[in-house]
């Protein structure tokens, strides 16, 4: 706990060197700890301690497969379930099924939950198509059939918004407008707006999350200082955000200084207890088996 508040973080990047390109490494880890993220990819029992060091309950660790920008292949899904099977009372598996590189999107899917993925992340811009290619038939068409499969299992689909720096990355598709379809289309489907549509896009990420219950507000990626700035109106749907950190991104050196900014802000204590926690259990629970 940080100052008598749980914390459960839903946006950890946590992934074994030898599946990132030379270029995007060297960027994630210019200015960062470069030693602490290969030893945690090596030892979760590592990890693990610094999650204690910091105060955080649970972490959700984010992966997914995009090997043109990101080099992440198809294989980073069964690294990522082993890895979180660990410790599955503290760590949440985030994978992802690729349309354009799984000859049989459906299956994968089913393979991949069946590995133990408790979350399924679309990451436009690094794996190059819309969230609603399904509709228009441009490239990534069968993503549609990731999130039929997703929203009969009832497994969350986290959607990343927001533009991206990294060489090669499409960011015509980081404009969160395209999960309204998705959310349309998939109406059982819980949906999570991953880091609220920073930098370009707060108000979009917002009206979406007014418009639909079923989809929640990650808010990694955001300075906490600046979170008020981004989102003015987070109060009035603090009941469906998230709390994230995208440790290891830009401004993260640690997990219990970015939740102690948090605590700063002028926000009800329990709506801080809703976004660092509850909500988080709340949209778990219904994963358990």
């Amino acid at each position: 706990m940080i100052d008598g508040f749980r914390v459960t973080d839903l946006h950890v990047h946590v992934h074994p060197g030898s599946m990132v390109n030379a270029v995007a490494r060297e960027m994630m880890e210019s200015g960062r700890d470069g030693e602490a993220m290969r030893r945690f990819a090596e030892s979760p029992a590592a990890f693990l301690g610094w999650l204690d060091d910091c105060g955080v309950e649970r972490a959700a660790i984010v992966n997914y497969v995009a090997p043109e920008v990101m080099g992440y292949p198809p294989e980073i899904n069964d690294w990522c379930a082993r890895y979180c099977a660990q410790a599955p009372d503290r760590l949440i598996a985030i994978g992802s099924v690729n349309p354009l590189h799984a000859e049989d999107p459906a299956a994968e899917t089913e393979r991949v939950l069946d590995l133990g993925i408790r979350i399924l992340k679309v990451h436009p811009p690094h794996q190059l198509f819309d969230v609603n290619a399904y509709r228009t038939g441009r490239p990534g068409a069968a993503i549609g059939e990731v999130f039929g499969v997703a929203e009969r299992r009832r497994v969350p689909v986290m959607i990343h918004t927001g533009t991206s720096v990294f060489p090669g990355a499409r960011n015509v598709h980081a404009d969160p407008m395209p999960i309204d379809d998705v959310a349309v289309d998939f109406p059982a489907l819980p949906l999570i707006v991953a880091h609220a549509g920073r930098p370009l896009y707060g108000d979009t990420a917002f009206f979406l999350a007014r418009r639909h219950r079923q989809i929640w507000m990650d808010l990694s990626g955001i300075p906490p200082k600046r979170l008020l700035d981004a989102l003015p109106r987070l109060g009035e749907i603090a009941d469906r955000c998230l709390w994230g950190s995208d440790w290891p991104g830009p401004g993260v050196p640690d997990l219990r200084k970015n939740v102690e900014d948090f605590l700063a802000l002028p926000i009800s204590s329990p709506a801080k207890a809703d976004i660092l926690h509850v909500n988080a259990e709340r949209l778990l629970g219904a994963l358990r088996r």
